[in-house]
């Protein structure tokens, strides 16, 4: 009881009633906004995220974000699954550096003719995934495990391969059979 009164202290959240969130424990989440609009969306953070100044946006019906276990999430990242049944998987062990935007929608119609041509599509990171500073995943981004995402880079497609490094606007792969640990050594 006690957790869950600080969890509502320590972040704005805003959630409409018919959806659900799951905060499992052993978390430090701290000046987050959490706002869910529509029906039957979710939200699922699994046990040992660290999440600091993270804005978590679901909009629509039937959308979900999941953040997988022992992922650290930095400071002034966006993270929005919007439209209808459209998902934000975030793997395990993923650490997000800051000022990086995730969003499965346009969150404007985009047409030709009368036919809307920019739907929402899902967004997926493999476990072990890094994303650096000023990173940007677009609707139907797809990060393979173990993978690197570099600085300022705009990810628009898959990249199902794994420990590879991505980088560029728009992204593309760089590097192959990398390996990542969060531990600098000198």
């Amino acid at each position: 009881m006690l957790e869950k009164i600080l969890f509502k202290m320590r972040n704005k959240i805003n959630i409409d009633k018919e959806n659900d969130i799951e905060i499992f424990d052993k978390n430090k989440i701290k000046k987050c906004k959490i706002k869910i609009r529509g029906k039957n969306n979710s939200l699922k953070i699994e046990k040992n995220v660290i999440l600091r100044g993270v804005d978590i946006e679901i909009r629509g019906s039937e959308c979900s974000i999941v953040i997988g276990e022992n992922s650290i999430i930095g400071n002034n990242v966006y993270i929005s699954a919007r439209e209808k049944d459209v998902k934000v998987q975030i793997g395990k062990n993923c650490m997000f550096s800051r000022n990086i935007k995730i969003m499965t929608s346009d969150g404007h119609d985009i047409l030709e003719g009368n036919k809307r041509i920019n739907q929402a599509k899902d967004i997926v990171l493999e476990d072990n995934v890094w994303l650096s500073d000023n990173v940007t995943l677009l609707k139907g981004s797809y990060i393979g495990e173990g993978s690197v995402v570099a600085i300022n880079s705009t990810v628009t497609k898959e990249f199902k391969e794994k420990n590879i490094i991505i980088a560029g606007n728009p992204a593309k792969m760089v590097k192959q059979d990398i390996h990542w640990r969060e531990k600098l050594t000198f």
